[in-house]
């Protein structure tokens, strides 16, 4: 019997799955935060290590089998140079551990946790990212750059722009679109202060982007309560997702939509608010022509399921797997002709 593995690894935290050859999980596990730019390429290798053996350990696996293949779909994983080190730290400290290596990022586990062939995946939770994989191979993106040059659409995104609208407001350097006595109230109480002032320690030298973002969880409850400039900031949010897509929607190849469907495999926390985001989402989708449905998914298993799969794939091993059991649809966008209103037609010309 050949074992293949898989690891969904983030900056906090991990997560290992193990199959057999019919596909079905052996045995999970999770560890620890395996991003190699936060703790060193070696301490990364070794907390993929710790994990695998105490999954073997649980599973029954003889410790000196080595997997037919590992799937690392790992944040920080997005520079080959950096992938290339860490496969070779893995193969020269830990020689027994797998036959097959692949090193990508984790945004690589969400899109084939959800399809074969490759397809979009946009990430909304803390930051935001989106990236286009088509079946030839070839990948395109659009964000990922952090909440210094980017992260638009995101949770910290959706904060920044409750206290940016405050203080402007506040300053009369431009009107909130709608009252902020209820923003200013939840900003207040998030960060525990009285004053605009008592912010600035927020933003600068005490800046927690974790902590910061997780305001957007107050602001999206105040929203489903009915609070205007609650509402227009998951809106404005839905926006820029909805360009990001569009972004990358040029350098689509047709095999990747011959089915009629491009797979936008939805990512992060902010994904939960979607009743809020869905009409301007829509709005702005449907600006620009498309000949083919866009289908919003979201994975319902672990990332380290994809990461499996591309392990046995680079294996040349057939691995069985049933996407249809990974995800849930959570919109469909038909075809879109901004010239014929929105009908539901192959656009033509």
């Amino acid at each position: 019997m050949r074992y293949f593995g898989g690891i969904e690894g983030g900056a906090t935290h991990s997560r290992l799955v193990i199959c057999d050859e019919s596909g079905e999980s052996v045995g999970t596990t999770s560890g620890l935060g395996t991003n190699h730019w936060g703790i060193g390429i070696p301490e990364c290798a070794r907390r993929i290590v710790d994990m695998i053996e105490r999954c073997k350990d649980e599973a029954k696996i003889a410790k000196d089998t080595p997997l037919a293949s590992l799937g690392l779909s790992l944040s920080g994983c997005e520079q080959v140079a950096t992938n290339r080190e860490l496969e070779q730290e893995l193969r020269n400290t830990f020689p027994n551990l797998a036959d097959s290596y692949v090193v990508s990022s984790d945004t690589m586990g969400s899109m084939f946790t959800a399809s074969s062939i490759g397809g979009m995946v946009l990430i909304s939770g803390t930051g935001s990212n989106c990236l286009l994989r088509n079946p030839d191979g070839t990948t395109a993106n659009c964000g990922g750059w952090g909440n210094f040059l980017g992260d638009e659409g995101s949770a910290w995104y959706i904060s920044y722009r409750a206290v940016k609208v405050v203080f402007d407001d506040m300053d009369n350097l431009e009107k909130s679109p709608a009252p902020i006595d209820k923003t200013w109230a939840l900003i207040k109480e998030h960060f525990n202060i009285e004053t605009r002032y008592d912010m600035l320690p927020h933003c600068y030298a005490k800046f927690d982007k974790p902590f910061f973002a997780n305001l957007c969880k107050k602001l999206a409850l105040s929203a489903e309560n009915g609070d205007k400039l609650s509402q227009s900031l998951f809106q404005e949010a839905a926006v820029l997702l909805a360009r990001m897509i569009k972004a990358l929607l040029p350098k689509v190849h047709k095999d990747l939509v011959k089915s009629g469907d491009l797979s936008v495999v939805c990512v992060g926390s902010v994904w939960s608010s979607w009743n809020l985001m869905k009409d301007a989402f829509t709005r702005e989708i449907s600006k620009m022509s498309i000949d083919y449905n866009l289908k919003l998914v979201c994975i319902t298993k672990s990332s380290a399921y994809g990461a499996c799969y591309l392990g046995a794939d680079s294996a040349k091993f057939n691995l069985p797997r049933n996407y249809a059991d990974n995800f849930t649809i959570l919109h469909t966008h038909p075809v879109s002709c901004p010239a014929n209103n929105g009908v539901s037609k192959k656009c033509s010309g």
